[in-house]
């Protein structure tokens, strides 16, 4: 009988410690899949930074980690649509409430995943490449398909054209690179942003505009460059893309905008329990920005909301991504893993300097470990 091992997070704002951790058996619609590659995610990094900023629910010692990919080692009762032996990519959603937290984590060897958070991996395809799915594909998606958010058709393999844009604010980020595939894939036009280095990226993906984000007259030249469209909707993705996202949606006539990313960052505080002059200036920033926000999106008659990338598990948008749209994309070589990943080590101790890198700073990549 094998045994398990993790990268657990002891107490807040620790470092993570590799140590035994249970091998927990697969439920029903469940698998267990043994890990050969996991990502890292912004996430990730926050809740071990912030302490119970984020995720206040989430017990420690606990098992972080959302991008996994493996070989099936167990199926749980009535699962059909997959096999011992077969490999996978899935989103391992242990740290969400009401959870298994310990035995749905990422960051260990066994981790047990949800069958409709999980797609084959095809022959060809490998593991480190397509562990930089999982968080990001399932926030893009529900920000672009579910009902509270822009509400798109579902993509699909001859997708009918719409004759209308979808703006994604931050197409070189994991979501972005996700959301610019899917929209495509949905029948629309993108228009998106990135650093110059990223544009022939961006249109590789699918995007037919792109525009430098850093430029003084980024949203002015988005703006004229999308009239005469019908805009449909907005996604901003990163830090500070919340406000140019609202002001296009206003300019555009678009009456719906998906948050993907807070306006102020948490990068700048401190890694301490305790109050601090910089954790009471960066809420009081949020806050006042995230009013401010609403204010003139209300004004505008926009609809402004902030995207939770698991609420697709809750809804008909999870299985449309994971068991109706990814596996065949995947398999007809018609969806890219993107961002491209970059392996920074290999092991359960090569998880903590992963997310220390990440923490200084990451472009269109996405940092992943083997195992």
């Amino acid at each position: 009988m094998p045994t398990n091992t993790a990268a657990w997070l002891p107490a807040p704002r620790a470092d993570l410690v590799v140590g035994p951790a249970a091998m927990h058996e697969p439920g029903p619609g469940e698998l267990l899949i043994r890990n050969r590659a996991v990502a890292v995610n912004p996430l990730d990094d926050v809740k071990q930074r912030t302490g119970n900023l984020m995720y206040r629910w989430l017990p420690v010692p606990a098992v972080l980690g959302e991008d996994v990919a493996g070989e099936v080692v167990a199926v749980g009762p009535g699962v059909r649509r997959f096999a011992v032996g077969d490999r996978v990519v899935a989103y391992a959603v242990g740290m969400e409430r009401g959870r298994r937290h310990a035995a749905e984590g990422g960051f260990q060897q066994f981790t047990v995943v949800r069958t409709d958070l999980a797609a084959p991996i095809p022959d060809g395809l490998r593991d480190e490449d397509a562990v930089v799915l999982p968080l990001g594909i399932s926030t893009a998606a529900t920000a672009l398909f579910q009902r509270d958010h822009l509400a798109l058709p579902h993509p699909a393999e001859h997708p009918t054209p719409t004759g209308t844009t979808v703006v994604v604010w931050g197409g070189a980020t994991s979501v972005g690179s996700n959301a610019i595939q899917l929209a495509v894939a949905s029948g629309h036009r993108v228009a998106t942003t990135a650093s110059p280095h990223n544009h022939d990226r961006m249109r590789e993906l699918g995007a037919d505009l792109v525009f430098d984000y850093r430029s003084p007259t980024v949203v002015t030249d988005l703006v004229d460059a999308l009239r005469g469209s019908s805009v449909v909707g907005v996604l901003a993705v990163g830090t500070g893309s919340a406000e140019p996202a609202v002001a296009v949606a206003a300019a555009t006539g678009a009456r719906r905008v998906a948050l993907a990313s807070p306006s102020v960052s948490f990068g700048s505080l401190p890694r301490r329990a305790g109050p601090s002059l910089t954790f009471v200036r960066t809420m009081t920033r949020l806050v006042a920005a995230n009013i401010a926000l609403q204010v003139r999106a209300r004004r505008a008659g926009i609809s402004a909301r902030y995207v939770w990338g698991s609420s697709l598990m809750t809804n008909e948008v999870g299985p449309m991504l994971w068991e109706d749209y990814l596996p065949g994309a995947l398999a007809g070589g018609r969806y890219v893993c993107a961002p491209a990943p970059e392996v920074v080590g290999d092991g359960l101790e090569a998880i903590q300097p992963a997310l220390d890198r990440l923490h200084g700073g990451v472009s269109a990549r996405k940092l992943v470990v083997r195992l």
